[in-house]
């Protein structure tokens, strides 16, 4: 039976008591941050407090920018004591997702990524969603809040970049929220948020791309050697795919002894989720959406197949991967 908006909102409450220290985790990017920023708001007046800790480094500009500009309160998991908190709420991610999550037992769990083996007393994964942020706005309503300037602007955001405008998975219902967000966001913080994705650092990155890359029947395959952060390959992945000859770009890295494999497509019969699974699933995580995925694998897992310091023949073993399953 399907819920409606107000009996998961009641459901969500349930969870929690005005004496409740709650601890909301994520992996920081612009769906997470908007989503916890509205899990914050929802429980505003009903728990004692809510901290929004993160379990990965944030280095990518926009992600700086958007906590920056919205005055998002962030702290990494490092930095707390989890035994301080008597709930646990994760949002835009499950367990399974990151090492640091399995330390940690959820009461909580929101998300619209493809649903795993996850448990928790409240769960409301909906992978048909583009955003979490979505799902998040959607309890805003259902509780009658009004959202800040900033909190809308996140959330109009996070559905945007998720949804890749409008051009990745989508539903109704994303269009929806997006349009109530946009009645309360202020469009020209979130334009500035969303352009600054470039650090001067960047560029070295794609000069070694632009001379190394690989290009086969309409795709794109670059590998970088060691990154100072994998949302470089991120951000030269998605440029790559603006080129009007290219379907497909794979763009890779090595980043705190793992290989970090981005796959993007033109989304039209094809699964960038499914071929980073079947091609790197047995040997690291990987997984993703239709249009977008990625794969990490721990170098040392590599050593029986391919040498790693080798860039030429690792840039060779990813394409074979990629090829054989397509």
């Amino acid at each position: 039976m399907k819920l409606s908006a107000a009996e998961r909102l009641r459901r969500f409450y349930d969870r929690f008591s005005g004496s409740d220290q709650v601890l909301i985790l994520i992996n920081a990017d612009p769906d997470a941050i908007a989503s916890a920023m509205a899990v914050s708001r929802l429980l505003w007046r009903k728990v004692l407090t809510s901290t929004i800790a993160h379990v990965n480094v944030i280095k990518r500009p926009d992600n700086l920018a958007m906590i920056r500009l919205l005055s998002v309160s962030l702290i990494h998991t490092e930095k707390i004591d989890p035994m301080q908190f008597t709930r646990i709420v994760i949002v835009d991610s499950q367990p399974s997702h990151h090492p640091i999550f399995a330390r940690f037992k959820p009461d909580v769990i929101i998300d619209h990524h493809p649903e795993t083996q996850t448990g928790a007393p409240f769960v409301d994964i909906r992978p048909g969603y583009g955003a979490t942020a979505t799902i998040l706005t959607e309890y805003l309503q259902a509780a009658h809040i009004k959202p800040s300037v900033k909190l809308a602007t996140g959330l109009f955001l996070a559905i945007k970049t998720d949804t890749s405008d409008f051009t990745g998975p989508t539903l109704i219902e994303d269009v929806r929220a997006f349009q109530f967000l946009f009645r309360y966001a202020n469009i020209p913080l979130a334009r500035k948020i969303e352009q600054a994705d470039l650090q001067i650092d960047f560029l070295k990155y794609f000069k070694n791309a632009l001379q190394n890359l690989r290009r086969r029947k309409g795709k794109v395959f670059v590998h970088l050697g060691p990154v100072v952060n994998p949302d470089v390959c991120v951000l030269l992945a998605d440029f790559f795919l603006r080129i009007d000859t290219i379907n497909w770009s794979i763009v890779s890295g090595t980043f705190n002894k793992k290989l970090i494999i981005i796959l993007r497509n033109d989304g039209i019969r094809k699964n960038a989720g499914k071929v980073a699974m079947e091609g790197f699933g047995q040997i690291g995580s990987a997984g993703g959406h239709k249009n977008m995925a990625r794969a990490e694998i721990e170098l040392a897992e590599l050593k029986d197949q391919v040498d790693a310091k080798d860039e030429k023949k690792l840039l060779r073993w990813i394409i074979q991967h990629i090829e054989k399953k397509r």
